[in-house]
């Protein structure tokens, strides 16, 4: 997927009225993202998103554990300025989303199984519970 269809699609389902806002969500919860996910799943992924996304995610933050999906969103929360658990909430319905779209169902999945329990509905996939 190319820069500018990655950040309208954030933008839109995030409701931003600037593309750097749309921006500055999506690095963010990519990169705390690239701290969950390993190996061919991670690279696989990296491969669908725009290259300074896959960036991101490749040289992501580093976790010492997995985060279940309501420390995901503190974590989101504590990096973007001014934010809630609510508005992270927003922030990362509205990247993921779009990276699940990027990535296609089948990766999706495989992404998913990377991941504590939770994260299908922040990736707007509640079908892979």
């Amino acid at each position: 997927m190319r820069w500018e269809a990655f950040l309208d699609h954030v933008r839109e389902r995030g409701e931003y009225t600037t593309v750097q806002e749309a921006e500055r969500a999506a690095r963010i919860v990519l990169a705390l993202l690239g701290a969950h996910l390993v190996g061919e799943v991670r690279a696989e992924l990296a491969a669908r998103l725009p290259e300074t996304f896959a960036l991101v995610l490749l040289n992501p933050l580093r976790a010492t554990e997995p985060l279940p999906p309501e420390r995901f969103l503190r974590a989101t929360a504590a990096w973007i300025e001014g934010a809630t658990e609510q508005t992270a909430a927003w922030d990362v319905g509205a990247v993921l989303s779009v990276t699940a779209d990027a990535a296609g169902e089948e990766l999706s999945h495989r992404i998913l199984l990377q991941l504590p329990p939770g994260y299908d509905l922040l990736f707007g996939c509640p079908e892979h519970t």
